[in-house]
């Protein structure tokens, strides 16, 4: 009998398997595609692939500024692709080779969970003594009239040799604005159907309004409050009816979608009374585990922040629960990002958010409009954003729009795990220039006495 049965060898299940095998663990993780799942075949590694080569893009047609002219003759998109794929196919090699090296067994096939101590793989019966559910998502189902003959999917995004003229992007969340991005990067006409007020609802309304901001200037065209009710494709182009506070119809040549589902269906966790969210998404508590005993669940199985960083981050609770601790996932310290133009970093509470449950907000904010490097690097739009408590200091968000915020938002994090406050935080040392000098500016503007900013 095995210690630990893993679901999904994604992000999140291959994270599961090598550190329940650090701990002693006799582990088999059941795969029935391919290792590495979503993040690195369909989208974290492959999105980055096209993002940085969007990012190339745009840095030499800013070459000028520094006095750099180097006109772009061709963009070989075949050659994005093959990168993209080339570095996937290293990245699984690596990974099956790493869950080898610790004795893990992989299991090829479609598991269905039998009871909390059994799982049948393809017809395999296997017994173990703990589950752990990561089978990810997956793209929706096209429910819209007429969208399957123009819908473009995230993953056909991924594999493309030519760029679309135009397109609808529906939804304005982390997956779509990052996909405007890429696609008006290379030259498509971009409309986003903001289904909410703003973009990126769950985040502040500052970084909505900065990234809103930045889109625009590139020509990307978004309309709030505005959803996608029907498609009808002619020999013409393809006409989009959009529902609203006015009704609109809009032309393009594709529709892209990007809206993604948990991995809950046929695993047989009805029969087992495993309790689901609205989403579809399995309930976990704190510990990760679900409503039967001896089955935990991590990543996008779990709904909600569907992030890599998350379900990896979850795996090592799961898996050091699943063989006798008793530890807590902090939900509240998981990061959100966007590898736009500019970056931005999230975690913790909105400004919203955190006046909303009470708390006696105050804030700090530094634009990298006067940070030194941003200056020197001409890389001057965003800011960083502290939200703090005011009686006791304690940060309870921070959000940075700017150059590096996917790598800056990491030491957001080990403050807000550390629990410094905002004041220890003013009070510490960055090497200047640095983009990350601009938190501590932040921290000292939330306790009154920034040094770089003009006197009230």
């Amino acid at each position: 009998m095995h210690d630990v049965m893993i679901i999904g060898a994604g992000s999140g299940g291959y994270a599961a398997a090598i550190r329940a095998a650090q701990l002693g663990a006799h582990v088999v993780i059941a795969e029935c595609a391919d290792t590495g799942g979503t993040c690195v075949n369909r989208g974290c590694v492959p999105s980055k692939v096209w993002l940085r080569a969007a990012d190339l893009l745009l840095d030499i047609k800013a070459g000028d500024e520094f006095g750099i002219h180097a006109p772009v003759e061709d963009i070989d998109f075949k050659a994005i692709v093959e990168r993209k794929s080339g570095v996937s196919e290293e990245i699984r090699m690596g990974m099956e080779a790493l869950l080898e090296s610790y004795g893990v067994e992989l299991a090829k096939g479609r598991a269905v969970i039998k009871s909390p101590q059994q799982v049948d793989v393809d017809g395999r019966g296997i017994e173990t003594k703990k589950i752990i559910i990561a089978t990810g998502s997956s793209i929706g189902a096209h429910e819209i009239p007429g969208l399957k003959k123009a819908a473009m999917t995230t993953d056909d995004l991924l594999d493309m040799t030519k760029v679309p003229k135009s397109i609808l992007v529906c939804g304005s969340g982390y997956i779509e604005t990052e996909m405007a991005f890429l696609l008006n990067a290379f030259g498509c006409n971009v409309i986003m159907a903001a289904g909410s007020a703003r973009i990126l609802p769950k985040e502040d309304s500052d970084t909505s309004q900065r990234i809103a901001m930045a889109l625009r200037e590139k020509g990307v065209e978004i309309i709030p409050r505005t959803s996608l009710e029907s498609v009808k494709t002619t020999k013409t182009g393809t006409a989009c009816k959009l529902s609203g506070p006015t009704e609109r119809t809009v032309k393009v040549e594709n529709v892209l979608v990007s809206g993604r589902v948990p991995n809950t269906v046929g695993l047989g966790l009805n029969n087992l009374g495993v309790t689901l969210n609205d989403d579809n998404g399995i309930r976990v508590n704190d510990r990760l585990e679900t409503s039967v005993d001896g089955i935990y669940a991590i990543g996008d199985a779990t709904g909600g922040w569907m992030l890599s960083h998350a379900a990896s981050s979850m795996a090592v609770v799961a898996a050091e629960n699943a063989l006798g601790a008793n530890n807590r996932y902090r939900f509240d310290l998981i990061p959100r990002c966007l590898w736009t133009q500019p970056e931005m970093g999230a975690i913790g509470l909105s400004e919203e958010d955190a006046e909303k449950k009470g708390y006696d907000v105050e804030t700090g904010v530094f634009p990298y409009a006067i940070n030194g490097l941003a200056m020197v690097r001409n890389q001057v739009d965003g800011a960083a954003k502290i939200v703090s408590d005011t009686r006791y200091g304690e940060i309870l968000g921070v959000h940075i729009v700017g150059a590096n915020a996917t790598e800056l938002i990491g030491e957001a994090v080990m403050a807000m795990q550390l629990e410094a406050t905002v004041q220890e935080l003013a009070r510490s040392i960055r090497i200047h220039p640095t983009f990350s000098e601009a938190v501590v500016d932040a921290a000292r503007d939330a306790g009154n006495w920034a040094l770089y900013l003009p006197r009230d």
